[in-house]
């Protein structure tokens, strides 16, 4: 009697034991490579898929330059979150499964340092003589410095400011020689990264003028070559529901 005791006894704890490694066995994890712009609202938004599926949500952030570079061979990644150039052109290459999900645009932002006089940019005039009377103008060298060399030659300043810019390859170096500067420095970046850094010294000045701000829109896709195609068509699908959106929206990401 005692014997079928311990027996049973044995059989309900490997039993206990074979439930909780079967648990911890189904939780899979997904990798991510997204560009850096949406990286408050994707943490967010991974978060939250997270507590929601029990899976495991890995993020990797580039700028859209790098993005391209890491996928131009093979990939371990599962998902992609790019601007629509970039999955337009990993759909061609067939490196993409068919879901896609919207995830938002984001705008382009004027930063300074906490405490000096802000510049006026509330018109393309006013914008345009904030710039001339910088001490310099810091951008990167990605989406947002393409689009803000395009507009210092449209606005004809090119030549008189090139001498007192300075570029970097992604917008957290930006944010960081601005917080760092001694004069009247102005930083260019996406608006959720001049967010992110509003408590280490930045001030979002405000957006540019409407007249020529520059929205950079972001698509998710699952790759065709993922190790979860299931897992990771789930996570995209999510990106783009009622539980995500305003995640994303309170990080400065908009429709």
């Amino acid at each position: 009697m005692h014997y079928i005791s311990r027996l049973l006894k044995s059989l309900a704890i490997f039993l206990a034991l074979a439930g909780g490694c079967t648990g911890a066995a189904g939780a899979a994890e997904i990798r991510v490579l997204s560009a850096g712009a949406i990286e408050p609202g994707l943490k967010a938004a991974a978060a939250a898929f997270e507590k929601q599926t029990g899976h495991g949500v890995r993020i990797t952030f580039n700028t859209a330059p790098e993005l391209r570079k890491r996928m131009a061979g093979p990939s371990d990644f599962d998902v992609v979150i790019a601007p629509p150039a970039v999955v337009t052109d990993l759909a061609a290459a067939s490196r993409l499964a068919e879901v896609r999900a919207n995830v938002g645009r984001v705008g382009v932002g004027v930063a300074v340092r906490e405490g000096v006089p802000l510049p006026d940019v509330a018109s393309v005039q006013a914008l345009r003589a904030s710039m001339l009377a910088a001490d310099s103008l810091v951008f990167n060298r990605a989406s947002t410095g393409i689009y803000l060399e395009g507009l210092l030659q449209k606005m004809d300043i090119n030549a008189q400011v090139e001498g007192k810019t300075t570029r970097y390859s992604d917008g957290a170096a930006v944010m960081e020689h601005v917080i760092r500067g001694k004069g009247r420095e102005i930083g260019f970046g996406a608006t959720t990264e001049i967010l992110l850094y509003r408590d280490k010294g930045l001030k979002l000045v405000g957006p540019l003028p409407a007249d020529v701000q520059n929205y950079t829109s972001y698509t998710a896709a699952p790759l065709a070559s993922s190790r979860q195609p299931a897992l990771a068509q789930e996570f995209v699908v999510f990106l783009s529901s009622a539980v995500a959106k305003p995640l994303f929206v309170a990080a400065g990401v908009t429709d």
